[in-house]
């Protein structure tokens, strides 16, 4: 993610973002929180390190559940400060650091956990290597990415029919679009990259998961069974 597109510890989007419900409510009030807290391991006595923690949701719950040390490290200060306010545990330790620039010690963690950041990132082989690298022999990494089938395309909104637009597929790369009304850059992967690099840095596959809603909020969500908007991850090292 560039330094210089980091729009989160913009003042004016980073109000709009406090006020979503997963902002305000924590991971139950997140939709893909159901199926992504169910292919977290045992996390008693475990490394965990959080790459785009965010407000530090996931590096609480994993202190409530028992790990033993927790890093969180995210490229927005407002995050970070964020996370620190809403702390209280000397086993977490945050850190603001883009992910390619984190150092990544070797055999270091029993688990890595990222969510909804490495549509970020460019070069997601990069990133694989160095989290295969830190992790522990058995080691997990546990990410949730915005699905291929919605990142696509630059325009993320419904079209006027109805239907939700995929075009350039088989281009992958930058993409320009809105969220919280500001430009956003992300990176556009296919299936077969996020699979793929996977398997050649040597992880196997254990889980993967095109998120739906939870059962209870299908009523008041019915778009989003429409098209996946996020795609959830497990391997092993």
């Amino acid at each position: 993610m560039n330094k210089d597109s980091n729009v989160y510890d913009n003042d004016e989007f980073f109000k709009s973002y406090s006020l979503m419900e997963r902002s305000v409510y924590g991971l139950e009030s997140a939709g893909e929180w159901p199926q992504f807290k169910q292919l977290i391991p045992d996390l008693k006595e475990k490394n965990v390190l959080d790459l785009g923690c965010g407000y530090g949701w996931h590096c609480r719950y994993a202190a409530e559940n028992g790990a033993a040390e927790i890093t969180g490290i995210d490229q927005s200060r407002k995050m970070i400060e964020e996370a620190v306010r809403r702390t209280n545990d000397d086993r977490i330790t945050y850190r603001v650091c883009e992910l390619l620039e984190y150092e990544y010690p070797k055999s270091s963690f029993d688990l890595v956990i990222s969510n909804l950041v490495l549509h970020y990132i460019e070069d997601l082989d990069d990133i694989y290597h160095k989290i295969y690298e830190t992790l522990k022999d058995e080691g997990i990494f546990l990410f949730n990415i915005e699905h291929p089938v919605f990142t696509s395309c630059d325009k993320q909104e419904w079209c006027d029919c109805g239907r939700w637009p995929v075009s350039g597929y088989f281009h992958p790369g930058k993409r320009k679009t809105i969220f919280l009304n500001h430009e956003v850059e992300k990176y556009h992967h296919t299936l077969t990259q996020i699979i793929d690099g996977l398997l050649k840095q040597g992880f196997i596959i254990e889980a993967v998961q095109e998120v739906a809603p939870p059962e209870q909020w299908r009523d008041k969500m019915p778009e989003e069974m429409e098209r996946p908007m996020m795609l959830l991850v497990r391997a092993k090292k």
